[in-house]
């Protein structure tokens, strides 16, 4: 059963909105993490070390985005499993309050910390 104090139809709406917009985040900032071209006619040496830094920067955030994704999608599937809101250490409800602020967390604030 999924947690009895959370509306489960707003929570999935935000997860799927919240992937939605990773994605989308995604696929905009590719050309980001492209390879950097080391032309050295055509580009200078700081510049040069500003797109390999811009190119890092990117990549970060695309693990970032990855990351999120992969817990949107396990809290995706432990509503459909309906084992969404319990503790995955010791099994109790997870706070409605902890649930709602990151529907994502696995564990209730004691096993937490």
């Amino acid at each position: 059963m999924n947690h009895p104090d959370i509306d489960i139809e707003k929570i999935t709406r935000q997860l799927e909105d919240t992937k939605a917009l990773l994605i989308d985040q995604s696929f905009e900032s590719k050309e980001s993490r492209a390879t950097v071209m080391l032309d050295q006619q055509s580009v200078g040496r700081l510049s040069r070390m500003d797109a390999l830094q811009g190119q890092a920067m990117a990549k970060a955030g695309e693990e970032r985005r990855q990351m999120m994704i992969w817990r949107i999608d396990a809290a995706l599937a432990r509503l459909e499993r309906k084992t969404f809101g319990e503790c995955s250490e010791c099994g109790e409800w997870i706070a409605a309050k902890r649930l709602e602020w990151d529907p994502t967390v696995l564990k209730c604030i004691n096993c937490a910390e």
